[in-house]
């Protein structure tokens, strides 16, 4: 009897232990994940005192982590001058338009940064995977993207575009819990239940959008988002690197961590 109670004891303790020390890691991540998103607060603000037009783009597999690295990043900035944009399926008057003439109306105005979660490049993966375009307007769009481009990037427009890579094992963990989680349930899609099985399909439409659309002028930023928070810390580095922001704190540093920003040709031959 003793000994039961003793064990009974030891157990608690451990769990005891191991919860506060989650609890500790929740909030050193917190914390330094904040210092980031101050400086993203200023980086705004240059925005708007200096009239810019910025998007940055996030494409990737369904459960890379494009939506929660979204709101870590515009968490603390002012809305009226950071939307972020999420399009659904086209309208029947959208499938009558220019391609890109849904996405141009939700373009940044002077002064504004707008955070795409997907964008046009819908066309080079999710629609020719699940056939909901054709092979003819799939080549239309990957032979025209980077002119459509270059015509707004030289017009004042800065544009980020940033590729979430998650790995398989991963990706399917987290479907896991968008199944069995009733806060993450109304996450899981029909689409999201066939991407495992379309793996393969995914992963060469990626190739060739990374090989036809990575350009000086237009370059592909890649991500490794296994770990969410060194994921969600890399972008904001790459956002404020990418915009030429001036960081006054010495003690913040916006070098890249390379085992988490990688090549377009590593993650091409992973």
């Amino acid at each position: 009897m003793h000994e039961e109670i003793i064990e009974k004891l030891r157990k608690e303790n451990e769990l005891l232990r191991q919860t506060h020390t989650e609890a500790d890691l929740y909030y050193a991540k917190m914390k330094e994940l904040e210092i980031y998103q101050a400086q993203l607060v200023k980086l705004l603000t240059e925005i708007e005192e200096k009239s810019q037009k910025v998007i940055v783009l996030f494409e990737g597999r369904d459960a890379a982590g494009k939506g929660s690295l979204i709101g870590s990043i515009s968490q603390y900035l002012n809305p009226k001058h950071c939307r972020s944009v999420a399009l659904g399926k086209p309208t029947d008057e959208e499938r009558s338009q220019w391609y890109f003439q849904k996405y141009i109306k939700h373009f940044p105005r002077g002064g504004e940064l707008v955070l795409f979660d997907r964008s046009w490049y819908n066309r080079a993966m999710v629609e020719p995977v699940f056939g909901f375009c054709t092979q003819n307007e799939y080549e239309l769009f990957l032979d025209t993207v980077t002119n459509f481009e270059d015509s707004f990037t030289k017009h004042g427009t800065r544009l980020i575009k940033i590729y979430l890579s998650v790995s398989k094992e991963i990706q399917n963990e987290r479907f896991e819990k968008r199944r069995t989680d009733p806060l993450r349930q109304w996450k899981l899609s029909e689409i999201d239940m066939q991407a495992q099985a379309m793996w393969n399909e995914f992963t060469q439409k990626k190739r060739i959008m990374l090989e036809r659309t990575h350009t000086p002028e237009s370059p592909w930023h890649i991500i490794r988002s296994n770990d969410k928070h060194k994921a969600r810390i890399e972008a904001m580095k790459l956002i404020l690197r990418e915009l030429d922001f001036q960081v006054e704190d010495s003690t913040v540093d916006l070098k890249a961590d390379e085992n988490i920003l990688v090549s377009v040709e590593a993650e091409i031959l992973g």
